[in-house]
């Protein structure tokens, strides 16, 4: 561990004393710049090894921020449980501070950068009094690729430091890189609670009332204050990997989505590529990992959460996971909806806000481990909930927050395709958006054309979740499944996909579809059994690609023929069912759409492409001589 105090440093030359295991003034002065505004007790150069992750780990262990699991259920595994006004995604409190309010557009939170750089700095300044500056050198994708980027997290958060170093290639690997390219985006993030001589921490430090998660796209940094949940901490993963890196990839030509990276290996044919856009808690990470229900056909997960791509010489789109683990959604999960997230969770984990059986004698989190709802039909008795109460079936509350999550490496899943970590990524063929809705989007739409898949990305709305604040269940309209994510005006994003589409040969632009497994009858039943049955829409992708499956023409685009969608082993009666609902297009449902459709884009503000009202307008016409 290369450690140095704060009095350590305190000399004529600080930046160059102690033991930073580099030698690049820039990074030396920048790290320097911000020790003497947070004026932590000790400075710490992250390595990235396993000793140091252990040591931090058992840190945490004897200063109760983590519960040791239970070894013979999942070896080297913790359990952390957050302060309850510290649980998700704050999009109030996050800003775009781009140099105009009209940069940051009508989707985002805009500050003055000026402004809010000066009353975040008043609350920097010694913030990290009592406690450890770590420095977190990370690296976003593969080492080495051309589409990888580069960061520095400067954190007081042990807890953030073992979570970037299962989701990003952290330590001194990553440093030497930065060395050679000279840059990196720049990410200061601290709890805000900072310790006075003697005083006693608290498990889980945070301070919910100066919570500020700013993002400063000219200059390519990210200031986070007050939080240490997920990617209100984890600055490598929303906040740099989507927010930031939209601007970056407007700004070079290439893309930064908030999608899943699948491998679809049909019997006996070639490997496709397919990148998907959902909302958090979607169904992103079950399809990701997704076991086919139809016979032959092999899924490998390339990525879960996130997609970087780029086009190739040979005018292709490749696409990286610029992650390195899985920050996964808890709750939700079991051997019905995602076995391959389960077999991942063998060991090396980070649980959150999952409930746990009482802690044994030896301090371990007790022999039935952790629990969350749906990972069994019964609980483990006793339960403690994410409060560490005690808890029963019959309380009101959930045993585990609703947005619980795990942290894994993305190595451990028996999915994962041997070709993720490739530094020239994989060659994406088609891209699908999909949302949460109850009514109206069919089951699966393809695009006519690329503009016309933009559109459709557009227009893309679901049901809000716990992953984001805010009322659960409300309908919104999510473009590209990027609303709290993009780091610029809306108009300029839904351009730069246009732009993109300009990029190379009509031919070797991936197709584009729409997709809906959240469909529900009359009974409030979802219709699509969902899960390893998303194969068989996957399936037809494929074989669209290929040329090989046919499709009708409708007013919303191109649905599959009758028999095209492959339900075999689909009782007769749900196969009837699917035909007529999923399947279909309603003209009239379709054009009680059409106004809300156009409040929706004049909404997005006065940037957002012509293209997309023309688009409107040709549904509308396609509507009336249905």
């Amino acid at each position: 561990m290369a450690t140095t105090t704060a009095q350590e440093s305190d000399t004529e030359d600080p930046i160059t004393t102690g033991a930073a295991p580099t030698s690049s003034r820039v990074v030396l002065e920048w790290v320097e710049q911000w020790r003497n505004i947070l004026q932590p007790d000790a400075v710490h150069w992250c390595d990235g090894s396993p000793q140091e992750y252990d040591q931090l780990c058992n840190e945490m262990v004897a200063a109760g921020t983590f519960l040791r699991i239970n070894p013979d259920n999942h070896p080297n595994s913790f359990l952390a449980l957050s302060d309850p006004r510290d649980v998700a995604r704050v999009e109030e409190q996050t800003f775009i501070a781009a140099a105009t309010r009209e940069d940051a557009g009508p989707t985002n939170n805009w500050r003055d950068p000026t402004e809010l750089k000066e009353k975040l700095l008043a609350d920097f300044s010694g913030a990290m009094k009592g406690r450890t500056l770590y420095v977190v050198p990370f690296c976003m994708g593969p080492l080495g690729s051309h589409i990888s980027q580069y960061g520095i997290q400067l954190t007081d958060s042990p807890y953030v430091v073992v979570n970037m170093d299962i989701m990003t290639r952290m330590g001194q690997s990553a440093l030497k890189h930065i060395e050679a390219k000279g840059q990196f985006v720049r990410c200061v993030h601290s709890l805000g609670y900072p310790l006075a001589a003697g005083e006693a921490d608290v498990a889980w430090p945070c301070n919910p009332d100066k919570r500020c998660i700013a993002h400063f796209p000219e200059t390519r940094e990210i200031w986070s204050f007050g939080s240490g949940y997920g990617g209100n901490a984890l600055l490598g993963k929303k906040c740099f990997a989507l927010r930031i890196a939209s601007v970056m990839a407007r700004d070079d030509g290439w893309m930064a989505e908030h999608m899943l990276i699948l491998g679809v290996t049909p019997p006996n044919g070639e490997k496709k590529y397919i990148a998907a856009a959902f909302p958090s808690q979607c169904g992103k990470t079950n399809m990701a990992m997704m076991v086919p229900s139809i016979p032959g056909w092999k899924v490998e997960t390339v990525g879960d959460d996130i997609a970087w791509m780029r086009f190739g010489d040979d005018g292709q789109l490749y696409a990286i996971n610029p992650e390195a683990g899985f920050f996964g959604v808890a709750p939700g999960t079991s051997d019905k909806t995602n076995p391959n997230a389960l077999k991942a969770l063998v060991g090396n984990c980070i649980f959150t806000n999952v409930a746990h059986t009482p802690p044994n004698a030896n301090g371990f989190v007790g022999a039935d481990d952790v629990w969350w709802e749906d990972l069994s039909e019964t609980p483990p008795s006793p339960l403690m909930d994410w409060h560490g109460q005690n808890w029963q079936p019959d309380s009101d509350r959930p045993a585990a927050h609703p947005n619980a999550r795990f942290t894994v490496p993305a190595a451990q899943a028996p999915c994962i395709a041997p070709e993720w970590e490739d530094p020239k990524g994989v060659p994406i063929s088609a891209i699908m958006f999909g949302g949460r809705r109850a009514d109206a989007v069919p089951l699966v739409t393809e695009a006519r054309d690329w503009e016309h898949g933009v559109f459709l990305g557009a227009i893309m709305s679901s049901e809000t979740t716990a992953a984001a604040a805010g009322a659960v269940g409300k309908i919104r309209f999510d473009p590209f499944a990027m609303l709290p994510f993009m780091g610029y005006n809306v108009g300029d994003y839904i351009a730069h996909w246009l732009e993109i589409g300009n990029s190379t040969s009509p031919e070797q632009l991936p197709k584009l579809f729409w997709v809906n497994w959240f469909r529900r009858d009359s009974d409030n039943h979802f219709i699509w059994p969902g899960f390893g049955d998303n194969a068989r829409v996957v399936k037809w992708v494929v074989e669209r690609i290929q040329g090989t499956a046919e499709a009708m023409d409708t007013p919303l685009g191109l649905l599959p023929a009758p028999d095209s969608l492959d339900l075999s082993g689909i009782d007769a009666e749900l196969r009837e069912q699917i035909q007529a609902e999923l399947l279909t297009c309603d003209p009239d449902s379709w054009s009680e759409e059409i106004p809300r459709l156009k409040q929706h884009l004049e909404q997005l503000g006065n940037r957002v492409p012509r293209k997309l009202f023309d688009q409107l307008d040709s549904l509308k016409r396609r509507l009336e001589t249905a």
